[in-house]
């Protein structure tokens, strides 16, 4: 199982300075969220690149149905070539309640599901090259010539990581069609609830019966999230082992709560130099 930090607050400057610590102690991965309004997640992944050599970055996640997508494919390709290959883009719907209505944003989830999906379509058709053409409901690209920019480092594409909610035949097939699965759970009743490791062993499972053909043999990554304590090696590994041993490929360290602690910068500084939980 290979070990993300997602950044939950700061600036490029940060960034750069946790995604080098990060890369310093054994972390596998830095990511950082992207927000409707506030410090750019490319701008900051950008920073990071500059400053590491090994370690994959990437958001947690992109609401990219609130994207341009043929901006987001420039901005990924671009960081890309920058990074000698080490992105990894991760998209959903994105969550209505953090800031989307201030800004008068879409937040009807069907048109949501609509925009992601072709979004999604344009995105990788963009990083194919041109001439490409895309009609679909909500966008419209036709073939150009100007200033074509590079593809990306990684073929055949940046690696794309989906929200699947669970147990929604609609939103699996979608993270099914690209590389990696990060699981949202909802009860009978249509609630969000935590995940756990025997539910994720029945997503296994749907995902070994309805991954498309064409897509079947190619690498496909199992994401999960928490919190494991930096100081009690034991411990931590009691927390991720189930999920390992479920099928989980990447466990982020998200510590998303962190901001409302006293010194939160100091904090995570000694998380990150911790290093990342250890099944050994």
């Amino acid at each position: 199982m290979k070990n993300g930090f997602v950044l939950p607050f700061g600036d490029a400057r940060m960034a750069a300075d946790m995604a080098s610590l990060a890369e310093q102690h054994g972390w596998d991965g830095f990511f950082v969220w992207e927000p409707v309004w506030g410090n750019d997640a490319w701008v900051m992944l950008t920073a990071a690149a500059m400053c590491t050599q090994r370690i994959r970055l990437g958001t947690m996640l992109t609401p990219l149905s609130r994207m341009k997508p043929w901006k987001l494919a420039s901005e990924t390709a671009t960081l890309d070539n920058l990074s000698g290959g080490r992105v990894t883009l991760a998209v959903g719907l994105g969550a209505p309640d953090t800031g989307w209505e201030a800004f008068g944003e879409i937040v009807d989830r069907r048109t949501r599901a609509e925009l992601l999906d072709e979004g999604l379509d344009v995105l990788t058709g963009l990083w194919k090259g041109q001439p490409y053409a895309y009609e679909g409901k909500h966008y419209h690209v036709k073939p150009m010539d100007f200033m074509v920019p590079a593809p990306p480092v990684q073929q055949p594409r940046i690696p794309i990581w989906v929200v699947g909610a669970w147990p929604y035949p609609k939103s699996m097939a979608r993270a099914l069609r690209y590389d990696g699965l990060i699981p949202s759970m909802f009860g009978d009743d249509g609630k969000a609830m935590q995940a756990t490791p025997e539910a994720l062993g029945e997503m296994l499972k749907y995902v070994a019966e309805n991954r498309p053909a064409e897509n079947k043999g190619q690498p496909f990554d199992i994401i999960v999230e928490g919190v494991t304590p930096g100081d009690d090696p034991v411990k931590a590994a009691e927390i991720v082992r189930p999920w390992a041993e479920a099928g989980a490929t990447w466990w982020i360290e998200a510590l998303w709560n962190l901001g409302e602690q006293w010194d939160p910068v100091g904090l995570m500084k000694q998380r990150i130099s911790q290093g990342p939980p250890r099944l050994e």
